[in-house]
């Protein structure tokens, strides 16, 4: 299988590069860029400098038909809408990793990201690529639109107990702390050293974009109609999303185990998930220092009997499984290759 990526230039995309270099089912033989078409690869992604001696190459449909069966977009939102339907209509198959066919009702981009979609139609068919929950779907699509990472971190580990528990799906509340690579490649006043280090900044109290996805995907797998209330806080590190969760149920006779038991029953066979609550040791609980360049997920929780408040924290790279990693994990079960195929590593400790 030929693949390419487009938007190679960015965090996202020279991750996806990164893990298609080593990937043992897929060739990879296409990185466009708009901005470095002509320059290496590794001129942008230092990292793989002597791993590859690809160069990013224009966006030319000609060129990416050629030379590709399955295509990753990871362009800016807003831009996926004018090059997907050209991409499935010429046959390939496409990850795209931006917002832009994510959301299934067209009146929500009005609402979230403040334009009008150009192709309402192809929001049906595209399939929401969240492996752990809608796998049968992903297996059987060509077009998938991989989550948004805060939306990743924070449907895991809310989606199951919503589903499973009688809860006040009127008053669940986020609070998610994200490092700097989140904001993207392109610098701004906000992610410059001086402003962005040692920072616990409130950037999005209210009125997060990805609200409306969370909310989608718990309707979507649970059949519930929640409000989300989420906050999200800029933090001094590169990589990394903690997302905290406070799920206030109606029953008082929830005991930890009926916890365990609903999340085990959900991901205990899933390779990425991890279930983490320790007695002893350091990281006792989700940390995003020890996810840092993997794709999983850990998931642990407390419960507060006192105010029936169910504490669940989800940990993951916003780069990884928050957007390449996934989209790798997906491109694996639309190939139907193995679904760890070039993913089934750990992080560095210490970092």
């Amino acid at each position: 299988m030929n693949v390419g990526v487009i938007g190679g230039s960015g965090y996202v995309g020279g991750e996806l590069v990164r893990l298609l270099l080593f990937h043992p089912d897929v060739t990879l033989n296409y990185v466009g860029s708009r901005q470095y078409a002509g320059e290496f690869v590794y001129r942008i992604h230092p990292n793989l400098r002597g791993l590859t001696k690809l160069t990013f190459e224009k966006v030319d449909f000609k060129i990416i038909t050629d030379k590709t069966d399955l295509v990753f977009t990871a362009v800016p939102h807003g831009s996926a809408m004018d090059i997907v339907p050209d991409l499935l209509s010429s046959g390939l198959k496409v990850i795209d990793l931006s917002a832009d066919y994510r959301l299934k009702n067209p009146d929500d981009y009005i609402v979230w990201y403040g334009f009008e979609h150009k192709n309402p139609n192809l929001l049906e068919k595209s399939v929401y690529g969240l492996p752990e929950l809608f796998r049968d779907e992903i297996r059987k699509s060509n077009f998938i639109t991989n989550p948004g990472c805060t939306a990743t971190a924070t449907s895991l580990a809310l989606a199951p107990i919503i589903k499973a528990f009688d809860v006040d799906a009127s008053k669940i509340v986020v609070d998610v702390k994200i490092g700097s690579s989140g904001s993207g490649f392109n610098a701004n006043l906000m992610s410059i050293h001086s402003e962005r280090t040692h920072v616990v900044r409130a950037y999005k109290p209210i009125g997060h974009r990805h609200t409306a996805e969370v909310e989608q995907i718990i309707k979507t797998y649970s059949t519930k109609n929640a409000k989300i209330s989420m906050s999200v806080h800029a933090v001094d590190m590169v990589r990394g999303i903690l997302s905290t969760n406070h799920i206030f149920l109606n029953s008082d006779n929830i005991t930890q185990a009926d916890v365990w038991k609903i999340y085990r029953n959900v991901y205990g066979n899933e390779p990425f998930i991890r279930l983490i609550a320790d007695k002893k040791g350091l990281y006792r609980l989700p940390d995003p220092k020890i996810v840092t360049g993997t794709n999983y997920c850990d998931i642990g929780f407390a419960y507060d009997k006192r105010t029936n408040r169910l504490v669940v924290l989800a940990a993951i790279d916003n780069l990884m499984k928050g957007a390449a990693g996934q989209a790798i994990q997906n491109m694996n079960i639309m190939l139907g290759v193995s679904e760890t195929a070039g993913l089934l590593f750990s992080g560095f400790h210490p970092i």
